[in-house]
């Protein structure tokens, strides 16, 4: 099987699915020219790890890293395979073009939904890291911040950090925050995953359900709420915003998968933040592209099991559940449900 690499045009997109490295393992790679420029890996570099330059999209499996964009809507075709992350249910047309295309599209974000999403995981944890980072860049004034501090100062409090969520995004935010001494607060749908995290971090706060309080007292939240193949759940109302103080901050990492905020709407590493509700919003849907080449390097060893799979004609049961659409048909359950196909 022919594999493809093309070249991401997503703004801000700058990782590769495949190094060299990888190439090296595999036969019939073509490589679009530039690829993987931005990381690091020249063509050259790819031409000598055995892989041709050319058109990605005429092979059988194409394998790259984020959704299609809508100049590349109509390159997919009957026959083929489309590996990367998807995120079909909040782009409408997005779903269209992949079933007017009739190729198979295989999801990195539902592929082992049942063993712990070794791909979407790597990349959660960049994205939860970074979420504090951005986040602290937020609240400057010249962003439109509060001018809080999080770690604070000698005779000066912490700022306060609300966290939704405790899975991969929310630990990795949790243990950046609380590495910085910021005041940190963790809520999730239950307790079930704080007993490590209490042991770890134990001046962070935790608690099962949500507070609208502390939400409206914090300075910055972090939306790190996943649920498997599933839009974003709206946690966070308007309302709840509007009571935050003017120039506090949310970083929404669920954005790809709708949000979880009324007001979150996808931005882009270009213009990454709006102020709504007199709250700085960074909603970014690729934010682990900021730190592409870790990123890549990351994402590869996740996918390469799998594209070597692929390449032999074999489907796994963690490759089946990445399986969103074919033949024209819905056939991932959860994504048929919020789509209504």
């Amino acid at each position: 099987m022919r594999i493809g690499v093309p070249r991401e045009i997503k703004d801000g997109e700058f990782r590769v699915a495949l190094t060299p490295a990888a190439v090296s393992q595999l036969t019939e790679v073509t490589l679009e020219p530039g690829a993987g420029a931005a990381v690091g890996f020249t063509d050259a570099d790819y031409v000598a790890a055995g892989a041709t330059l050319g058109d990605a999209w005429d092979c059988e499996l194409v394998v790259k890293v984020k959704e299609l964009q809508p100049p590349e809507y109509r390159k997919p075709r009957l026959g083929q395979t489309i590996f990367g992350f998807q995120h079909f249910a909040p782009e409408p047309p997005l779903l269209a073009a992949a079933l007017a295309s009739g190729a198979t599209f295989i999801a990195f974000e539902t592929v082992g939904q049942d063993a712990g999403l070794p791909i979407l995981s790597p990349m959660s944890a960049i994205a939860g890291r970074l979420a504090l980072q951005v986040g602290a860049w937020c609240l400057q004034k010249h962003n439109g911040g509060s001018g809080v501090l999080l770690p604070g100062l000698d005779g000066v409090p912490p700022g306060k950090v609300v966290i939704l969520g405790a899975g991969n995004v929310g630990a990795n935010a949790l243990a950046v925050a609380h590495g910085i001494g910021a005041s940190v607060t963790v809520f999730a749908k239950s307790d079930r995953r704080f007993p490590p995290l209490r042991q770890k971090y134990p001046q962070a706060r935790f608690h099962a359900g949500l507070d609208e309080q502390a939400v409206k007292d914090a300075d910055l939240v972090i939306g790190g709420v996943l649920m498997p193949g599933q839009m974003s759940p709206k946690l966070i109302t308007r309302a709840m915003l509007a009571g935050m103080r003017r120039g506090s901050a949310l970083v929404d990492v669920g954005i790809d998968q709708g949000g979880i905020a009324e007001t979150s709407r996808p931005t882009s590493h270009s213009q990454p933040i709006y102020i709504e509700e007199g709250v700085v919003h960074y909603c970014v849907p690729n934010m682990p592209a900021a730190c592409a080449r870790t990123a890549s390097l990351a994402l590869e060893q996740a996918v390469l099991p799998y594209v070597e799979m692929l390449a032999r004609g074999q489907m796994s049961d963690d490759l089946q559940t990445g399986v969103q659409v074919t033949g024209g048909k819905v056939v991932h359950a959860q994504l048929a449900m919020d789509t209504g196909r």
